[in-house]
């Protein structure tokens, strides 16, 4: 059965993982015969955000401890990501990749990416593994590929022109459709970046978790 590793940044759209997409994206990975085990990078998050009011909260929180809630426990630190003991890798979007993972949304295209995270991805990159990034997370994809590699973040134009000016190439791509660059074997849909719904969301991440899955 193929193990299906997921980098998760937190809970929570504004600062940390959207949740629908994680959920959906768990759930594709079932339905599609192979498992999953989460990670994510054992700091703080960048600022706490009530989800109710949009307003930054006066506290600190962990982004493995907050991570583990979607996870049902289920989790480690990415620090002991081993490639060796996955087929594929799985990062869903949501705010937390943009202020957790990297720095995106404060620096843009100038970020910088967590160690560990960095460490993950180009692991999977250099071991010829296929890995998906959904919504806002393809903005790592420049950061672990080679000039030119080819993603989408759906048609968001200055999110577009940042992946561009990172060396990566953006395709415009509706909420329904997986953008599959062949040559890197990474694979990237709009997810929240373009969806009203739950039902849209699911509908680009079940085609990209199929296919994850079936080149894995």
């Amino acid at each position: 059965m193929k193990k299906i590793a997921v980098i998760l940044s937190g809970s929570g759209v504004y600062d940390g993982t959207e949740i629908h997409e994680a959920v959906l994206a768990l759930y594709a990975i079932e339905r599609a015969g192979a498992t999953w085990h989460c990670f994510a990078p054992n700091i703080n998050q960048l600022h706490v955000i009530n989800h109710k009011t949009g307003e930054e909260m006066d506290e600190t929180r962990n982004v493995l401890v907050e991570a583990a809630r979607i996870a049902r426990g289920n989790i480690d630190d990415v620090a002991k990501l081993n490639v060796d003991e996955y087929d594929a890798l799985l990062l869903p979007g949501g705010f937390g990749v943009a202020k957790n993972l990297t720095d995106f949304a404060i620096a843009g295209a100038e970020c910088s990416i967590n160690t560990h995270v960095a460490q993950a991805c180009r692991a999977f990159a250099k071991a010829n593994k296929p890995a998906g990034y959904l919504c806002i997370a393809p903005t790592i994809i420049p950061m672990i590929y080679d000039q030119g590699v080819k993603g989408t973040i759906g048609n968001d134009e200055a999110t577009a022109a940042a992946f561009d000016r990172m060396g990566g190439e953006h395709i415009d791509c509706q909420v329904d459709e997986v953008h599959f660059d062949e040559n890197h074997k990474v694979l990237s849909t709009p997810a929240y970046m373009l969806a009203e719904n739950i039902s849209q969301a699911a509908s680009g991440i079940d085609k990209l978790v199929n296919k994850l899955v079936e080149i894995a």
